[in-house]
C-alpha cells in the first residue's frame, strides 16, 4: 500500500497535533491515530447543514454560526441551501486549518470562503456564541468527534450544561442547535432536552450514500 505523505501539521491548542495527509488525492486530518475527517467521508458533513437549513427556511436574512471549518463541506452545503441575503461567520480555532482550506484543500471548499455571506473568525466558537442573546438562527458546531473533548479537553464545555444553556440564549426564538458526532451519545441527547430543546436524533451515513459507518447529527431547536 502506497504510505501517506504528510504535507503539514498544526498545533492545538492545550497540546496535541494535527496533521495533513494525502494518498492517492484523498486528503485525511489526523490526530495522533484518530482519522478526524476525510475528503472521501463529507456526507454526515453536509447533511449537518442540511438538516439544519431546512429548520431555518423561510426566515429573512438568517445568522448561521458554523463552529468548525474542517475540510469546508459544512459550510459549502450551507452556502447551497441559504438564501442570497443569510450571513454565515465560521469560528476556527485552528489558524492552520483556515490556511489549509485556501491552499491544499481550496478544491474541496469551492469558492466558499470568498462568498460575501461569510465571515471567517479565528477563535474559539464560545466568544461568538456568547456575544448576546437571540443573535444566531442556526448554531451549528462539528468542532469535535462529539460531545466529549476529544480533540481539545476544553471543547467540553461547549456540551456541558453551560455551553447548552449559552447556545439556547444565543439562538432566536425557533432557531436550531445542529451538532455532529461520530457516534450516538444517550446521555447527550438528555442533556439537550434538559436544557430545554426539542431534540430530533438523526443518523445519516459517513459516505453520503447508502453504504458506510453511520454518524449522528443532533436537530435541536429552541422552543
Amino acid at each position: 500500500m502506497t504510505p501517506l505523505e504528510l504535507l503539514d501539521t498544526a498545533d492545538l491548542p492545550g497540546g496535541g497535533t494535527l496533521r495533513l495527509m494525502t494518498r492517492h488525492g484523498d486528503y485525511m486530518i489526523l490526530l495522533g491515530r484518530n482519522e478526524l475527517m476525510s475528503s472521501r467521508l463529507s456526507g454526515s458533513e453536509e447533511a449537518l447543514a442540511r438538516l439544519a437549513c431546512e429548520k431555518i427556511r423561510g426566515r429573512p436574512r438568517p445568522r448561521m454560526l458554523i463552529g468548525g471549518l474542517g475540510m469546508g463541506f459544512t459550510l459549502r452545503q450551507a452556502l447551497a441551501d441559504l438564501p442570497k441575503d443569510a450571513a454565515v461567520t465560521v469560528a476556527e480555532l485552528v489558524p492552520k486549518v483556515v490556511e489549509w482550506a485556501k491552499g491544499p484543500l481550496a478544491h474541496l471548499a469551492g469558492a466558499s470562503l470568498a462568498d460575501r455571506r461569510v465571515t471567517v473568525e479565528v477563535g474559539d466558537v464560545q466568544s461568538p456564541i456568547a456575544r448576546g442573546p437571540g443573535q444566531w438562527d442556526a448554531i451549528l458546531l462539528d468542532v469535535d468527534n462529539g460531545p466529549d473533548g476529544l480533540t481539545i479537553p476544553s471543547n467540553d464545555r461547549l456540551y456541558g450544561k453551560e455551553g447548552l444553556r449559552a447556545a439556547y440564549d444565543a439562538l432566536a426564538v425557533g432557531g436550531v442547535l445542529a451538532i455532529w458526532s461520530a457516534g450516538a451519545d444517550k446521555a447527550f441527547t438528555e442533556r439537550l432536552r434538559r436544557a430545554r430543546f426539542v431534540v430530533e436524533e438523526v443518523p445519516v451515513r459517513a459516505t453520503g450514500g447508502r453504504k458506510g459507518a453511520h454518524h449522528m447529527i443532533w436537530v435541536a431547536v429552541k422552543r
